[in-house]
């Protein structure tokens, strides 16, 4: 016990060195909050879905403001006890009750291509359902 009280001293002035830092620091657990969306949950996303489809393919909203009804964000972030904070949102628009467009960070998957979520928001357009030729034809009159 006397020596490892003479030790004491030492091992303090080592804090600053980083390998012995890392077996004297405390346990931080990994923090996981919000919606975690997929890519493959984002491709499933087709306009026109009404409100309960996107709720039941996404979960629901983490943010649903009143002031901006038409608007869902989904927001994800994970903390792990010993890296830096990783962050991912997804923005759903809403025309009327019926799916507009998706902004975010997660995008489709294309193609078998697995993608890292993007730091910079985009905006991900999702073309509308198909016009019959008549009605095209009826528009332009």
């Amino acid at each position: 016990m006397k020596r490892f009280l003479l030790l004491l001293p030492f091992l303090a002035a080592c804090s600053n060195i980083p390998p012995v830092t890392n077996y004297l620091s405390p346990y931080r657990i990994d923090v996981r909050q919000g919606n975690f969306v997929t890519q493959e949950m984002v491709a499933q996303l087709k306009p026109g879905l009404s409100r309960d489809q996107v709720r039941f393919i996404l979960g629901s909203p983490l943010v649903a403001d009143m002031f901006h009804a038409d608007r869902w964000d989904y927001v994800y972030r994970f903390r792990s006890g010993r890296s830096e904070v990783q962050q991912r949102s997804l923005t759903v628009f809403f025309e009327g009750n019926k799916l507009a467009r998706v902004a975010g960070d997660v995008v489709a998957d294309e193609g078998g291509k697995a993608e890292a979520p993007r730091a910079a928001t985009q905006v991900i357009e999702i073309p509308g359902p198909a016009v019959p030729a008549a009605a095209k034809e009826e528009e332009k009159k």
